[in-house]
């Protein structure tokens, strides 16, 4: 086992951790929020609000290095393929990221909000209703380019039988699913169980293979 092989087993679990570890501090990865509660929320334990964004920034730089561990690891096997998943994934971490310089703003609105009188809370409401909007379309764009990424190591993982080959198919069906379920649900907003039958395949899959790579490859 390499060095490359064993740290992509590593930043797979990190990156499912750190992503559960921000929704305990309040950090909503999908899903509508509503406004004026997370100010408060905020408001009335910032900290919480802080410890909830560094957490999702390293699941978020952890995505980009699991991306260089995996073209290291696996992308001799098919350099193309390898292209595909670096880009799609670095990419993915990076519009993330930068949206994260905006979604800071709302510890300042949420100390606004607490200090205001009613007409202008409903204008602070307004501001945290549109960086809610922000993050979530710019989510969903990562995550058509988190499909593909995961699409093209587990049809490399298929091909060449670099692993066991049902965690392939496995990572091939929920990559789709998930990817179609993204697709359908900005067209049809309220139709989002494929989405969410798919994002649950893709915990599974990342599960298995984290821990595959981890202490078994």
């Amino acid at each position: 086992m390499s060095v490359e092989t064993w740290l992509s087993g590593f930043f797979f679990l990190l990156i499912i951790i750190t992503n559960f570890a921000s929704g305990f501090f309040g950090y909503k990865t999908l899903g509508d929020e509503d406004s004026e509660v997370k100010l408060q929320k905020i408001n009335k334990n910032p900290t919480n609000f802080k410890i909830s964004v560094v957490l999702i920034l390293i699941e978020h730089f952890s995505i980009i290095a699991l991306a260089v561990t995996l073209f290291i690891s696996f992308s001799p096997y098919n350099i193309i393929l390898g292209i595909v998943w670096f880009i799609s994934r670095i990419v993915e971490a990076l519009i993330q990221i930068y949206d994260k310089k905006n979604y800071w703003r709302l510890l300042n609105l949420a100390k606004e909000y607490s200090a205001t009188n009613d007409a202008e809370k409903n204008r602070l409401i307004d501001l945290g209703r549109s960086i809610f909007k922000t993050k979530f379309s710019i989510f969903s764009v990562a995550q058509i380019l988190f499909s593909i990424g995961t699409l093209a190591y587990s049809i490399l993982f298929v091909t060449y039988g670099i692993l066991p080959i049902i965690i392939g198919w496995f990572g091939i069906i929920a990559s789709l699913l998930y990817g179609f379920g993204n697709a359908i649900s900005q067209i049809k907003s309220n139709f989002k169980i494929l989405w969410n039958i798919g994002g649950l395949l893709i915990l599974i899959f990342e599960v298995v293979l984290g821990g595959w790579l981890l202490f078994f490859s």
